[in-house]
């Protein structure tokens, strides 16, 4: 069993280069997995072409942090997984600065908090758009130093939404973003009421999720529109995830909120705001789900609820994936497809 992986061999190096990487035994908590498939997140491309220096300090490093495929080797203290068992994961290398525990590469470490059985229903390729997002949404929601929603539960029938007469509403800003279309089914399955922003061509697709209102980010009255709902609804806005978190997100929210009266209101971001406008902006680190302080609120999502919500198709594999190569070697094309930009659609490398 050789491992190989598309190494960024210095600060801003592009390419990246393919070659043998390291296969040591799994430490106790994680497993080794055979990667079938890899997905792109625009962290992948930012630390390459921009300074981020807080996530990679020593180079060669590998980057990405979705993957698919199946169980290897167990390490000492994993009950829940045996090899052989098909498997997507939230891989941690962000957080320990080992690249055994990075994306791009055949055989990948991960941690067993960060990782859940998949059914046979879905592929390697369409379920790993879903790791990084399940963590980062969860992490925005739910964390005590975020929005501190209830947890998700499992819903018997899942094509029976609970959000339109709930009592309490979430703002998901980008409802058809990777993070997005996550935090929608995730706030749903909390028994939240779902406002979020799309484009007019993913209303559709947003309501899929589980949204009660979509608003057209792209349109002149957006604020008016959201701000008139929202002042009629009778559903308590407790909180806000932006999962675009540039200035044609946080303008309007700024503004929104000011004329909601709800400046105090939290405001999860996955990008920190430059200017903090008087909101209460918490940049969202994914990686906190696996710290121990969090470990029941990590179990709650990642055990209890993902795995069982995948089987019964309450969680939707989405957005769709789109597959731009094939092997190591087309890792750094497909970096360059996402840097360009796709809409409701998550980067993809067929592994295997």
């Amino acid at each position: 069993m050789t491992n190989r992986a598309a190494w960024i061999v210095s600060e801003k190096a592009n390419p990246l280069k393919v070659d043998d990487a390291p296969l040591p035994k799994p430490e106790p908590g994680t497993i080794v997995i055979k990667n079938h498939a890899a997905a792109v997140n625009p962290i992948d491309w930012k630390i390459q072409n921009y300074e981020y220096s807080a996530y990679v300090k020593n180079y060669p490093f590998i980057l990405g942090t979705d993957v698919a495929g199946t169980v290897e080797e167990v390490g000492e203290g994993v009950t829940r997984f045996q090899k052989g068992d098909r498997v997507i994961s939230h891989v941690p290398s962000l957080l320990t600065a080992n690249p055994i525990h990075s994306g791009y590469q055949l055989y990948p470490h991960a941690y067993s908090s960060l990782t859940s059985k998949i059914p046979d229903s879905l592929s390697f390729g369409q379920s790993v758009v879903l790791p990084l997002a399940i963590s980062t949404a969860a992490a925005g929601l739910y964390l005590p130093d975020y929005l501190s929603l209830p947890l998700p539960t499992i819903n018997n029938n899942p094509k029976s939404r609970r959000t339109f007469d709930a009592k309490k509403s979430v703002l998901i800003w980008g409802g058809s973003s990777s993070v997005g279309a996550t935090a929608i089914q995730l706030a749903a399955a909390s028994g939240l009421r779902v406002v979020t922003t799309a484009s007019g061509s993913n209303f559709d697709f947003v309501k899929s999720l589980g949204a009660s209102l979509v608003f057209n980010y792209q349109a002149e009255s957006l604020v008016e529109n959201v701000v008139k709902k929202l002042s009629q609804a009778e559903s308590e806005l407790v909180g806000v995830y932006d999962a675009i978190s540039e200035e044609k997100s946080i303008a309007p929210i700024a503004e929104i909120l000011e004329r909601l009266g709800k400046n105090g209101l939290r405001i999860a971001s996955v990008l920190p705001y430059k200017e903090a406008r008087g909101l209460d902006a918490r940049f969202v680190f994914a990686l906190h789900l696996a710290m121990s302080e969090h470990e029941q609120i990590g179990k709650a999502i990642w055990e209890d609820f993902v795995p069982g919500a995948l089987d019964n198709g309450q969680l939707q594999a989405k957005p769709d994936p789109v597959v731009v190569g094939k092997g190591l070697e087309s890792v750094q094309h497909a970096l360059d497809v996402q840097m360009k930009g796709v809409s409701a659609r998550k980067v993809i490398i067929d592994l295997q």
